[in-house]
Parts: structure tokens; C-alpha cells; sequence
């Protein structure tokens, strides 16, 4: 890794070289365009690429956007090598984006993420210090690729501040683990526990994956009109390759 090299990427010959990683990560059809990108980095947007030996392993994209109020930056997709997926490459690109956003004026970026992919999650919240109190139901419709295929596109948007210092990793206090809206409570800080291994839970128990995208739906939509906030992802102790989102009101 410490060969790994990651630089901005203008060129069409980059771009192409883009498209066909993302072709492999997921689908020709799935993947952008290289006339959608090129017009993309000339009008605010970037995609950054991650090499080693000169063999792209890993890629960002990302356009801007706008609400109506304030220009942020859209972190549309972000894909590593299959043979290199977990060695912390998707780490090392959101710095990267972190980095070019803020050359270019950007303070916020945006994203979204399946809040019932624990690894995703553990990045974005714990490791990069985002956060979220939107969430998305059946975001991108349905969807018959390997990830998304028979479970309702269910989204985190997740906001980055990246001018901001937040402190994430930290102790918690016991707090209440809420697994059902019969467990309703009302305290500062919850736990909402999710499973470490929801697609193996597709692979193997589809209709429990299906209850805990209905459970965790009503549960995160209830807290979040509360006024609630998802500040971290962290490991739960208690319970075998499960995961807890930390809940803070206000």
C-alpha cells in the first residue's frame, strides 16, 4: 500500500479507464458515462482515482449540487477493485475528496448509503465524522443487482462538514437499545442495532433481512422527525457480529 497513488483524474483517457473499473464493480449499464464525467470535473465536479502500479484500483465521483439555498458538493459513487476491496483504499479517497472539495471552495459533501451496510456506515459515520437525519425510503426504486436485488433501496443522506473538527470515536454511556417502536424511549443518546452481516442475511435468511430493513425504516424515520441524529456507528459488545448507531437528540 505504500505504493498506492491518488490523484485528481481530467483526462478522457482516465475517465475511460474509470468507467471500465466501474463496469466490473458493478455493471456496464450502472456505470457513468465518460461524456456525463468529462462535463462533470470542467463544471465543479471531480473524480479521483487510487493506483497502484499504475493499475487503477479504486475511484470517487463526484458532481455539484445545489438545494436552493447552498452549493455543496454530491459524492455520487465510490468503488473499489474486487481484489482490493478492505485494505482501507475507500478510506484514503474520501480524504482525498475531502482535500480537492476544499480547494474548491466546497464545505459540505453529501452522500448517500444503505444504513444496513455496517462497513459502509462504520466509514462514513465513525471513521470520517459524518452524519445524518434524513433518511430515504426506496431511494432508487427497485433494483435487481447483487446488493440491492428483492429489499427496498432504503438511504442514509449523509452530511460531511469538512471544514469542521467533530470529535466521533468515543465512550457512550449505557444507553437504551431500541430494536422495535414498542421500545420507544426518549432519552439524549439511543442505540439502534443493526445486523454486521445483512447480506449474508439476504443470502441465507431473506425474510429476516426483509424485517430488519421494515424494523429499522420505522425506527430511524420516528427519531429523526424527533429531531434526533445518527453521530457514529459502533461495534456492539454485547451481541455477535451486530453493530449499534448512535442516536443524539438535538
Amino acid at each position: 500500500m505504500k505504493s498506492l497513488v491518488i490523484r485528481n483524474l481530467v483526462t478522457i483517457a482516465d475517465l475511460e479507464v474509470v468507467r471500465k473499473l466501474e463496469a466490473l464493480i458493478w455493471s456496464l449499464e450502472d456505470s457513468v458515462p465518460v461524456n456525463q464525467t468529462v462535463a462533470a470535473v470542467k463544471n465543479g465536479g471531480l473524480v479521483i482515482g487510487a493506483f497502484l502500479t499504475d493499475k487503477l484500483v479504486g475511484f470517487q465521483y463526484s458532481f455539484p449540487g445545489y438545494d436552493g439555498e447552498k452549493i455543496y458538493l454530491c459524492s455520487h459513487s465510490l468503488g473499489i477493485h474486487p481484489d482490493f476491496q478492505k485494505m482501507g483504499i475507500g478510506e484514503k479517497l474520501k480524504l482525498a475528496q475531502k482535500t480537492v472539495a476544499i480547494e474548491k471552495g466546497y464545505d459540505l459533501i453529501t452522500w448517500t448509503y444503505d444504513p444496513l451496510e455496517t462497513v459502509n456506515g462504520y466509514l462514513n459515520l465513525h471513521k470520517l465524522g459524518a452524519v445524518c437525519s434524513t433518511y430515504l425510503e426506496n431511494a432508487y426504486g427497485e433494483m435487481d443487482d447483487n446488493l440491492n436485488a428483492g429489499i427496498p433501496t432504503d438511504r442514509f443522506l449523509v452530511e460531511w462538514k469538512i471544514k469542521e473538527q467533530r470529535e466521533v470515536a468515543g465512550s457512550y454511556q449505557p444507553a437504551p437499545k431500541i430494536s422495535t417502536l414498542e421500545h420507544i424511549q426518549h432519552d439524549d443518546v439511543l442505540f439502534v442495532p443493526v445486523p454486521g452481516n445483512f447480506q449474508e442475511l439476504k443470502r441465507d435468511h431473506f425474510s429476516h433481512a426483509q424485517k430488519w430493513r421494515a424494523r429499522t425504516r420505522e425506527i430511524f424515520t420516528y427519531y429523526f422527525r424527533l429531531g434526533y441524529s445518527v453521530v457514529d456507528l459502533i461495534k456492539d459488545h454485547d451481541v455477535d457480529r451486530q453493530y449499534l448507531y448512535v442516536l443524539k437528540k438535538g
